[in-house]
């Protein structure tokens, strides 16, 4: 079973996202960036929900960029999930690594088909 790990500060994005996903995927959760990355080094999900707008010492652009940066989690797919909608918002995200970027309120219907999409990504050869 693909492990995906649920990074956002907000309890009830996590209820919704682990209602959808629970019955296909192992989950783990995280409140906050630095919370995501210890659970990331230590559990190697195969895709991480990361939310951009967390409170505390880190936000999910530097979560993102601490994970391309280190070798031993750089294939981990990444979709970004934030209440920014606008262009460059997106664009920033993109740039900066993720593999897919959702903006709240989202489908979870959508949510699941794009962690399917990029699960096929990391059994390509």
């Amino acid at each position: 079973m693909h492990t995906v790990l649920i990074v956002d500060d907000q309890a009830d994005i996590r209820r919704m996202m682990n209602f959808t996903l629970r019955d296909e995927f192992s989950l783990l959760e995280a409140a906050d960036g630095v919370a995501a990355l210890a659970l990331i080094r230590q559990h190697k999900p195969d895709v991480v929900l990361l939310d951009i707008m967390m409170p505390g010492g880190m936000d999910g652009l530097q979560v993102l960029e601490t994970i391309r940066s280190d070798p031993a989690l750089q294939n981990i797919r990444v979709i970004m999930i934030s209440a920014r909608g606008q262009v460059q918002d997106c664009e920033l995200g993109i740039k900066s690594g993720a593999n897919a970027y959702f903006v709240k309120p989202f489908s979870p219907a959508q949510l699941l088909a794009a962690i399917h999409e990029q699960i096929a990504v990391l059994k390509k050869p």
